[in-house]
């Protein structure tokens, strides 16, 4: 999996985005919601979230839940429509998880898809990282860098050590 940086700001390459900085993980029909690296950082410290109900039935655009921050109160959008299935109720006690770990850990909640065609009208990660590059170099009034860089796979690591001459890896092994 790709990961894409805009500036500071990471972009997840197996996900969708909308414009207004929510991804969407898809698996098996189910869409895992949360929010972008961009908006947590636009946001501050999270000290709240307003999270839904199991059960409850949004429409793509319907506010799916609040994040409140030291900054203000932010309205996270479903990204497509569907029964809420589940939420990730470990953002009650600490909801900072998002500021942390917002593509991972911080995920807001997983509905199941009423039409798995709607992720069609959702960015691409290409096309968000392209979308986010605009907003920062309004922002920041300068130019804004792209780059993708490859996740790397701790089993290559560990072969990559294999193949190093032991006098080469800085330590000497007890015989």
């Amino acid at each position: 999996m790709e990961e894409i940086f805009v500036d500071n700001y990471l972009v997840k390459g197996d996900r969708y985005y909308t414009k207004e900085h929510e991804w969407v993980r898809i698996k098996n029909g189910l869409a895992e919601v949360g929010i972008t690296d961009y908006a947590q950082k636009q946001l501050g410290d999270i000290v709240y979230v307003d999270l839904p109900e199991k059960g409850t039935e949004v429409d793509a655009g319907d506010t799916l839940a609040n994040i409140e921050s030291v900054k203000n109160v932010a309205p996270v959008y479903a990204p497509v429509t569907g029964t809420v299935v589940e939420v990730n109720d470990d953002l009650k006690d600490e909801p900072s998880i998002i500021n942390d770990d917002p593509y991972e850990a911080g995920w807001i909640a997983v509905v199941e898809m009423k039409d798995p065609s709607e992720v069609e009208d959702l960015m691409t990660a290409e096309d968000y990282a392209e979308y986010l590059k605009e907003i920062v170099e309004e922002e920041k009034e300068e130019e804004a860098e792209i780059r993708e860089e490859e996740e790397e796979n701790p089993e290559e690591i560990i072969e990559s050590l294999e193949n190093v001459e032991e006098e080469n890896l800085g330590y000497e092994e007890e015989r």
